[in-house]
């Protein structure tokens, strides 16, 4: 049976490795900390990024939008001059036949 001494020595012993373990999870605890606060940091970047080519792309897509509108009122002017000719040509075709028809 091991004397008392050596039982202390013996707990002593198993002290300080559990010692040496806690401060390894100490350190591996504050690496993963400082990797988290990286890692953090590059998401709060790209956000940033992100946030800026939203805007870029939003204000794109206003430009084009104002422009197409632009377009698409000019079309419709030009469509609707087309179609009053239209229907003035066809009056003007339908009272010719009807003169025709008249004058026989």
């Amino acid at each position: 049976m091991p004397t008392l001494e050596e039982r202390v020595a013996y707990l002593e012993g198993k002290l300080e490795e559990h010692s040496r373990g806690y401060v390894e999870i100490r350190d591996g605890l504050q690496h993963l900390d400082q990797r988290l606060t990286f890692l953090d940091q590059k998401v709060d970047r790209f956000r940033e990024e992100l946030s800026a080519r939203i805007d870029t792309l939003d204000q794109k897509v206003d430009r084009v939008r104002e422009e197409l509108a632009g377009r698409i009122d000019v079309l419709d002017q030009k469509v609707s001059k087309q179609f009053i000719w239209l229907v003035g040509i066809q009056i003007m075709v339908l009272l010719a036949v009807i003169g025709a028809l008249l004058g026989k």
